[in-house]
């Protein structure tokens, strides 16, 4: 049975695309069924795999909307086992058509339910911020996967997160759990990033995965050349941590079932 993941932050440019970005890739390459949703009306992840948004003809929003099958917006990716749903600005939009709508806090999950079983896992890309779209994602989600940049800014908002993970729990999907913490964009140069860390590992306990990311040029670079970092620089510092990330995530994963 699949599974649905969400990385979810409010706070922008934390590296939660960049990490999901990677870990689909890695973990397709290891061999399990991944479909990646860009839930982000800016599009990024679609970009990151060489999609032009702009030229759509369909996306997550029409997906969403009851406007086009999953025949129309499931895509390949130069991943092998990796597909990816898109999405564009048209996505913005969401957060007002869906109010008026019946179930609008569940259409993403009433979209994916037909295939969820197809693949492994479903990642879903979330927007930085904790609107109906975000909202949706949680809903459809089994467990979500906070990245977190080791600077002292990224535990603002913090508590505003796992309140909407603790109010979607309790009255929209009972069964949502976190399934752990990233350390993204991690300095151990500098103190910050140690008192950070530190504060992180508190709160989160064994939550947090072992394996931080690096502040790392090459998974910057990536995005502009439509691949992940796995066919762009495979030997490079970012490109070992999301292996070993994506590695100890599917061991977490599978071993709890």
């Amino acid at each position: 049975m699949g599974k649905i993941m969400s990385f979810s932050n409010q706070k922008g440019g934390v590296g939660k695309t960049t990490t999901a970005i990677n870990m689909a890739a890695y973990a397709a390459n290891a061999g399990r069924k991944v479909l990646l949703v860009d839930f982000d009306p800016q599009g990024n992840a679609t970009s990151g795999y060489g999609l032009e948004k702009n030229a759509l003809q369909n996306t997550v929003y029409n997906l969403l909307l009851g406007e086009c099958s999953f025949s129309d917006v499931i895509f390949d990716t130069e991943v092998e086992n990796l597909h990816i749903i898109p999405s564009s600005i048209d996505l913005a939009a969401a957060e007002v058509d869906l109010v008026s709508m019946p179930r609008r806090e569940s259409r993403l999950k009433d979209a994916l339910a037909p295939i969820k079983n197809n693949y492994d896992y479903i990642f879903i890309d979330c927007p930085p911020s904790l609107g109906l779209i975000t909202l949706n994602a949680l809903v459809a989600s089994d467990e979500v996967i906070i990245p977190i940049q080791s600077e002292f800014f990224a535990l603002e908002g913090l508590v505003q997160l796992m309140n909407t993970i603790k109010i979607v729990k309790q009255r929209l999907n009972a069964n949502l759990t976190i399934n752990g913490v990233v350390l993204t964009m991690h300095d151990t140069r500098t103190s910050m990033s140690k008192q950070v860390t530190e504060e992180l590992y508190k709160y989160f306990g064994d939550k947090i995965y072992t394996v931080p990311v690096p502040r790392n040029i090459k998974l910057v670079e990536s995005p502009s050349f439509g691949v992940p970092v796995m066919l762009h620089a495979p030997k490079c510092a970012g490109a070992n941590a999301y292996c070993a990330l994506t590695n100890q995530f599917l061991q977490r994963s599978e071993q709890n079932g």
